[in-house]
């Protein structure tokens, strides 16, 4: 798997640049299926005894503000949720523990699809440079199912953080091909400049095969020639825009297309809904979360696989994700038009109602 790779590198190069070996993760973060990041996967690896579990991975805090440890009613959930990895951080020196890396996705996705609190990244990256930098460790995005222009209003989910956040690595995935297995990861040059000189060069092969699969690695994003979906002029105004019907005009007058409301605060990015469901996300990449009672949050597991077979026969395809699996994950492909969202949110309603 690319997205798999990308990530397995930004590992390999997170260690090597600073000589240590422990990487702060957060629960629920899914980051790859071979074995290296199945060890940073707690939505993988929960099923682990202890005693199974890798001793130099440790795991933060989600930073989710609806059913998280730290909830959108308090003062400073940003800052509580960072100094939950900054007390990790002097855990894992106090014994002995080297920090190597920091690693998340910009947004959670198997988590359920999780809109950090704004101002969490910064504070995170700061006790990384207080507490690790120090001694050389890094910050590393995982963009590969949020990045190329997904959440709308931005083409990095990580900007959503504000533009006093930069990661040291930003690890990409197939949306750089239009679905095709290609992966990216880009370093500081700091960072691939010791990995170079390193003398374990990296290096991978391609199986051959039709002129524009090969060739398509090989074109730059700019090319005229088959360009990404995400080069098309509008793409960001298409995955930011307000639902409607096609054509329709919004507020300001511009044409309503397909992606989820922007002006959800990022805190919780959260609308309006029925009080058995909550929409969470940005742009293309939205989740609606069943709850059996908004006081209690008991997940409504059972009816979340219920919808999804349901929209199964009406030809709709969804998953769910979450710790409990109770959060309906729409992540359509970039080419999703108004038409598409009418068709979706129709079958939805019939079958939520």
């Amino acid at each position: 798997n690319c997205s798999s790779e990308a990530n397995d590198l930004a590992l390999r190069l997170a260690r090597h640049f600073t000589g240590h070996r422990d990487v702060i993760t957060l629960d629920n973060a899914y980051h790859g299926h071979v074995s290296s990041l199945i060890d940073i996967s707690p939505y993988k690896h929960h099923q682990l005894p202890d005693a199974e579990r890798n001793p130099y991975v440790h795991v933060a805090p989600s930073p989710d503000v609806y059913r998280g440890k730290y909830r959108a009613d308090h003062p400073d959930a940003a800052t509580a949720y960072a100094d939950e990895v900054r007390d990790i951080i002097d855990r894992a020196h106090e014994r002995g523990g080297k920090i190597a890396a920091f690693i998340a996705e910009s947004l959670q996705s198997c988590g359920g699809q999780v809109v950090p609190p704004v101002g969490y990244f910064q504070q995170v990256a700061a006790y990384v440079a207080q507490h690790v930098r120090r001694a050389g460790g890094v910050v590393i995005a995982d963009e590969v199912q949020v990045g190329f222009g997904r959440v709308g209003s931005h083409f990095w989910a990580f900007q959503l953080q504000g533009d006093d956040f930069v990661p040291d690595i930003v690890t990409m995935g197939k949306p750089m091909g239009n679905g095709h297995p290609l992966s990216c990861v880009v370093a500081t040059p700091e960072v691939a400049e010791a990995f170079a000189s390193c003398g374990m060069e990296y290096f991978n092969t391609v199986r051959p095969g039709p002129p524009p699969d090969t060739g398509l690695g090989l074109t730059p994003p700019w090319s005229p020639r088959n360009p990404p979906v995400w080069r098309e002029p509008g793409v960001l105004r298409h995955r930011l825009s307000r639902p409607g019907r096609h054509g329709e005009r919004g507020p300001a007058g511009e044409r309503r297309t397909c992606g989820a409301t922007p002006d959800a605060p990022a805190g919780g990015a959260e609308t309006e809904a029925p009080a058995d469901r909550r929409r969470q996300g940005r742009g293309l990449f939205v989740g609606v979360e069943l709850v059996k009672d908004r006081v209690t949050l008991a997940p409504a597991t059972a009816e979340a696989q219920e919808v999804i077979n349901r929209l199964k026969e009406e030809k709709i395809l969804l998953s769910a994700d979450g710790p409990h699996r109770n959060v309906l994950k729409f992540k359509p492909p970039l080419c999703f038009t108004a038409q598409d969202a009418d068709l979706a949110v129709e079958k939805i309603d019939l079958v939520l109602t």
